[in-house]
């Protein structure tokens, strides 16, 4: 295939306006716009005030997308979600009253206050793209992407996230503190108001839905693919492992690592893109067995020595 100029400009432009107004954030930003091209879903995990929210929002601004935010709680009802239908008298019909996952991009933000109930909800969302209300279906708009953020260390009134709905989290990430340099930054730079309202529109999302087309053109050769399936499978037989990455977990690697390519300027994957987005896609979707964990195991050290465990591929045969 031949990447089209125009989309490689598109993502130099969505780029360069992110980092335009998310200091010191140039990893993450890549990592969320690879998200995007594949067309997955997102779960930032950290604490507040390190500039989540905003970093959802410009995004959005970028690509000229409708753009929904709920504040997850436990009081929040799956048809606030979803949305609802109600009778009315004059037409003698139901009519559906969309809920906010109607959009292009929707933040839940701290996702794990909402009940389980609530979150189950979105699984048909995240997984089928579309949502079911009385039995009826209504479409999402295309494209469609959930970014939910969570807070790692407050416990009260929060509920885990099933391991369903992780899965179905192609990346989880985390932005941190800025450095202190960037911080400076920050701080002199709000006489200028804030920096999300000179975030300009570069794109749209029809445009954005040709590129997540281009990207799952791009080439994978059979050892890359064996490369990331033994992976994958090595993540079932460690010896820390209680639950390893699933078949889904799979496909999404895949996917993620030809937008990652993509975003590079390529039209094909490297072992480098599949080991570098490894922790990120598979992390999450592992369960560490309690022995390991007491002796300090974590997903992501489970990952780097499943990476460190399997060989790299050194040829590849285009």
């Amino acid at each position: 295939m031949t990447i089209r100029q125009e989309s490689l400009q598109a993502v130099s432009a969505i780029r360069a306006q992110l980092e335009a107004c998310i200091f010191g954030k140039t990893e993450e930003i890549q990592l969320l716009l690879t998200a995007v091209l594949a067309g997955g879903h997102v779960l930032i995990e950290d604490v507040p005030g390190t500039g989540k929210t905003q970093l959802v929002k410009a995004v959005a601004k970028t690509m000229d997308g409708q753009f929904r935010r709920i504040q997850c709680n436990p009081d929040l009802l799956p048809s606030d979600i979803t949305g609802v239908s109600i009778f009315h008298p004059k037409e003698d019909r139901f009519i559906f009253r969309p809920g906010p996952i109607m959009t292009n991009i929707m933040l839940a933000d701290e996702i794990n206050r909402a009940t389980t109930k609530t979150q189950s909800a979105l699984l048909e969302a995240m997984e089928e793209r579309h949502v079911t209300v009385d039995g009826e279906t209504h479409p999402l708009p295309h494209p469609f992407m959930l970014i939910a953020t969570q807070n790692p260390i407050d416990f009260e009134g929060t509920y885990m996230l099933p391991e369903a709905q992780l899965d179905r989290f192609m990346m989880k990430m985390t932005l941190g503190y800025p450095d202190e340099e960037t911080e400076k930054r920050l701080i002199f730079s709000q006489h200028q108001g804030q920096l999300i309202d000179s975030v300009q529109s570069v794109t749209d999302m029809k445009e954005i839905g040709l590129i997540q087309s281009e990207v799952r053109q791009v080439h994978m050769d059979l050892v890359v693919g064996d490369y990331l399936v033994h992976i994958i499978r090595k993540t079932r037989d460690h010896s820390a492992s209680m639950l390893g990455a699933s078949p889904r977990a799979s496909m999404a690697l895949m996917t993620a690592s030809k937008a990652h390519a993509f975003i590079q300027g390529r039209d094909y994957v490297m072992p480098d893109d599949v080991k570098y987005l490894a922790p990120y896609v598979l992390a999450h979707r592992v369960l560490i067995r309690p022995e390991a964990r007491m002796n300090g195991m974590t997903p992501h050290a489970l990952i780097q020595s499943v990476l460190e465990q399997v060989n790299v591929p050194i040829r590849l045969e285009r």
